[in-house]
């Protein structure tokens, strides 16, 4: 395995301070923001795609100080209600795509987006109970209807393209745990994929190691991140919270920067599991932690996962 970092972190520096000060940390990998959320401000696929000769600058760019890219970003929502939003959200994913097939990567990272209720919605609706009943109408409207329609011809694009689909599991949309990963997967095909985020599942109570064993091979990326379960918070309130990430005291959880919220032994077998289902591919570190400065936080990350990774080929079983 390889050590990444998302490099939105440092959208304030320019792309070439950050991979100066990313191989300094002792980083082999990089994923790059392209819009939507994560931005574009080290890598604008519009701007890219008009000259391939510039596509092979860039790329050579970063490969020239060993560094690889590990996947693109363009998470989003183009299934939202809200057709601007919806429709940007598609262009800069089919962009995405066709970039990454330029630059000879094969992940996108991306979120499956949620639709609204209906088809006159304003806003998303993330349905989060089987009852009244209303809800899981509400819920086979948004997967018959949109969700799978919508990935179907958008996998195919991207299979096309020669390049994987990598869903980060977030609550808030259609696709938030393995199981809903594992039932777009089987509608569109093994082009769709996790971008397992482990801090995503941690306050939802899922289990890592179970559910990376139980997602397999359908796993195409990794994003180290920690959360913080405060049980305070949760024995009072549980651990569904909708106040802002900055009232951290009153919070059932936070996002933590790794081995903030789960301890080495947690993170070893994360990575002994994550070996044992066939991923070798890179682990990128997403730093989300307002307990911490962005260097001090990520040099911890790095210096953390360092001790961690397994990063050679197991030897044979010379004991057995």
């Amino acid at each position: 395995m390889k050590l990444g970092v998302l490099t939105v972190l440092f959208q304030d520096r320019p792309l070439d301070d950050a991979l100066e000060h990313l191989v300094k940390m002792g980083v082999e990998a990089i994923e790059l923001g392209t819009g939507a959320y994560p931005g574009n401000a080290h890598c604008n696929p519009t701007e890219l795609l008009q000259d391939s000769a510039a596509i092979k600058a860039y790329r050579k760019n970063i490969e020239d100080r060993g560094l690889m890219i590990s996947g693109l970003s363009c998470h989003g929502n183009p299934l939202s209600p809200d057709q601007a939003f919806a429709a940007e959200s598609d262009r800069v994913f089919r962009e995405t795509v066709r970039l990454a097939a330029e630059m000879e990567v094969g992940v996108v990272n991306l979120f499956s987006g949620c639709p609204g209720d209906s088809e006159g919605s304003k806003y998303p609706n993330w349905v989060t109970c089987a009852w009244p009943p209303e809800f899981l109408k509400i819920l086979e409207w948004q997967w018959e209807e949109k969700v799978i329609p919508y990935w179907q011809e958008a996998g195919a694009f991207a299979e096309k393209a020669g390049v994987k689909l990598a869903f980060e599991m977030h609550p808030g949309f259609v696709v938030y745990n393995p199981e809903t990963l594992l039932r777009l997967r089987q509608a569109v095909g093994p082009v769709i994929g996790a971008n397992y985020d482990p801090s995503h599942l941690f306050w939802q109570g899922i289990d890592a190691v179970a559910s990376i064993h139980y997602l397999g091979e359908a796993i195409h990326h990794f994003h180290a991140k920690d959360t913080f379960i405060d049980q305070r918070n949760v024995a009072v309130n549980g651990v569904l919270d909708t106040k802002p990430y900055s009232q951290m005291a009153q919070r059932s959880w936070t996002f933590r920067t790794v081995g903030y919220g789960h301890d080495q032994f947690t993170w070893r077998a994360i990575m002994s599991a994550l070996r044992m289902v066939g991923y070798d591919y890179v682990v990128s570190i997403e730093h989300e932690d307002a307990l911490a400065s962005i260097d001090e936080g990520l040099s911890k990350a790095v210096s953390f996962l360092q001790g961690v990774l397994l990063k050679e080929q197991p030897a044979e079983m010379w004991w057995a």
